[in-house]
This record gives C-alpha cells, structure tokens and sequence, in this order.
C-alpha cells in the first residue's frame, strides 16, 4: 500500500475527522501511487490514522476514504457506505417526492461522489479521482441497490479539471434516459432534462425553499429571478400568486419553464417571461419604478474560489440592492448563495449592506438551507453550501 506521510502537527483536522489533505501537509509520499490509488495515511512519528484516495494534480491530494485503520477499501466497503446512504433518504418523512439526492460527496463517506434519482434514472458526478478510481464499481453496486432503469454520467463540470480528470458524460449503465423525465415534488410537477440540464438536470437542493414559497405566496406578484425551468415560478403558482414573471439569460429553460406550466394546468397568462441579463432587467425595472411583492434571487454560483470572493461579494450585493428598491413595502425577498466560499455570516453582512444603501429597514424572519437528502456532516462543514433569507422590507 502506497505512504503518504504528514508533516509534524498536521494531523490535527484528521484527528477531527476532517475528509481532505492539502498539499502543503503532506511530509513526503512512498510507493508512487497512480490517481485514484488508496493510500496509508500516517502522521510524522508513525501513527496510522486511515486511509484515503490520492490525485497528485488535486490542491487536496488525498481526499479520506476511512479513519478506521483496520478498514480496507473494497466492493464491499464501498456497498456499505451506498447502502447506508440511500436507506436512509428511504426513511426521510419530508420526501413525498420521486427525485432526490442518494449519494452527498464527503458528508455521506464517498468523496467527490453526487447520485441524485430522477424517477427511474440515476444521474451520476463523479468529481474526485478517489471515486474516478471505483467508478465501474460504483455503477454495478448502484444497479443492485435501486430499482432504476438507467444510470447517466454528468461529470462534465469544470471541477474535474482540477483533478487533471477529462469532462464526462454518457450512459453508464442500462437504458438510455428519454429528452425529458416528469417528477413530482409535494404535488408539482416538473420536467426534467438530465442530459443538457443545469447541475443533474434541476436544483433538487431547493425544494424546501419552493414548498415554504408556495405557502405564502396566494395573491402576490412574484419576481423570479435567475428562474431557470421555473421550479419556484411552479411553486408559486401552485400557492396562489396572481402573477410570476421569470428572468433568465435562456431562451431554452424558458421555453421549458413554460412546458412545467402546462404540465401543472396553471394559468399560462399569469406568467411572464424575460430573456436577458437579470442585473440589466432589474436596473430597467428600477427605473421604471416596477414592483413586486415577492422576488426570488436564486443566482448560480458567484464564488468558484477563494480568490473570487470579493468580486462575488460585489455581485451578491449589487443584485440584492436592486432587488430591495424593488420591493413593496411589507414585501419579502428570497435570497440565496450556493456558493460554498460564501459563509453564512457573510452572506447576512452583504444582504444587511445592500439594505442600508437601498435605506431599506429590513428584518430577516427565516433563514433556509439545503435539505436533508442533501445532508452535512458535522466535520466537514465545507458540505454547507446552500444559504437562505427571507427578508422583510418595510
């Protein structure tokens, strides 16, 4: 078994139970081990502390896999770690849903690994060469474990350019998936493209946020910004708005948007839709002095890293601003960060910021985060990426 040794006292986040080790941890490294390749971690006075899964191009070159020495990385550790994975999405009372996340990367035991079930279709990321290694493995076990029909590959995502991984995607196992699969979310619908589509094909993380959406939105207009298919449009609607306008740069999701409406038989004339730049619509909207009585900012993700963390501050509070002075007095803005640079903390400070140069008093009365299918282990806080507030501007 290859050796990674690290250096004197930087095993402390592992004795914490910390998945990742970056670089310049790492003493010295014995047995030449390929990408992917498990490896033996030990401390620098000969402590076996587990064992993880390396990729030399990686700023985290070994991602842990166990801290138990006497584990050994197999088929059937790896069954192990699925099976307890999707038996316990299986016991979640909030999921009346048939789409959901089975497999959460580091916080369920399999890093860089993302299953999310859409119907009969798995859709699989495989983002790490620690799982990249066990990825015929993985497929096999996965077809054991469900009943799906097919499994597709969506690991073509810029992050797999930093394990010198090549983009992917195709079938990995079974049938060929169709354009579009319909699944249900508390009683809506959606159609979902996992081929082409944004992440696996739809933001399973938001499905709290678009039911606690639905519950207050009877008699509001609605701005939905950043709209994507519509899944909080929907979710209005289904809750009682009087009208939703969507933004988004697509025409295509748009488009797509429009079919989630007809599938749910809602009033198609309750819904607008705006091709463009939402911080250029929003702009026009201000100066036009439009207003609304519920906006949804649901942005992609600003931060890709630490070093875009002042530009992506700048982003977030420009398009809560905006939103802000859009808003009626009493009026609630739904604001979320997906981006795990992002801490909560931060998020409040740029929102309570954009508050003040809007001259906006605004109170937070609910704060919202990733659901429970997509859960967050306790010593791998970096799994918290989703952040929410419902703010109130009177």
């Amino acid at each position: 078994m290859p050796v990674i040794t690290l250096k004197a006292g930087r095993e402390k986040s592992l004795i914490r139970l910390h998945p990742w080790i970056f670089s310049g941890a790492i003493d010295r490294i014995e047995g030449d081990p390929a990408a992917g390749a498990v490896v033996d971690v030990y401390t620098d006075d000969g402590v076996l502390i587990g064992h993880g899964g390396y990729s030399p191009a990686s700023q985290i070159p070994v991602r842990m896999w166990s801290f138990a020495p006497e584990d050994t990385i197999d088929r059937k550790f790896l069954q192990q770690r699925l099976s307890t994975a999707i038996d316990f999405r299986s016991a979640l009372p909030s999921l009346p849903v048939t789409a959901c996340r089975l497999i959460n990367a580091e916080s369920d035991g399999m890093p860089g690994l993302i299953v999310d079930r859409y119907g009969e279709f798995l859709v699989c990321q495989f983002l790490a060469c620690t799982v990249e290694a066990f990825k015929q493995e993985i497929v096999e076990l996965l077809q054991e474990l469900t009943d799906c029909q097919g499994i597709y590959e969506r690991s073509d995502v810029s992050v797999r350019s930093k394990e010198n991984l090549p983009p992917a995607a195709g079938v990995l196992a079974g049938s060929e998936p169709p354009e579009l699969i319909a699944i249900t979310e508390h009683g809506r619908q959606y159609h979902v493209d996992i081929r082409t589509g944004q992440k696996t094909g739809f933001y399973l993380d938001q499905r709290d946020n678009r039911t606690y959406l639905a519950a207050l939105a009877e008699g509001k207009s609605v701005l939905n910004c950043f709209s994507y298919t519509g899944g909080f449009a929907i979710a209005a609607l289904t809750g009682g708005a009087t009208d939703v306008t969507n933004i988004d740069t697509s025409a295509t999701v748009l488009e797509l948007g429009r079919r989630n409406v007809e599938l749910n038989e809602l009033p198609s004339e309750r819904v607008t839709d705006v091709k463009g730049d939402v911080f250029e619509v929003l702009r026009k909207y201000r100066d036009s002095r439009r207003s609304f009585d519920v906006i949804v900012l649901d942005p992609p993700r600003f931060a890709e890293s630490k070093m875009r963390l002042p530009q992506a501050s700048r982003g977030y509070k420009d398009i809560n601003l905006l939103a802000l002075k859009l808003l009626q007095p009493g009026g609630l803005l739904l604001t979320y960060s997906c981006s795990g640079h992002v801490a909560p903390d931060l998020f409040q400070k740029i929102v309570s910021d954009a508050a003040l140069d809007a001259d906006r008093v605004v109170q937070i009365i609910d704060r919202h985060a990733q659901p429970g299918d997509h859960p967050i282990a306790l010593t791998f806080p970096e799994g918290q990426y989703l952040k929410g507030l419902v703010c109130r501007a009177k």
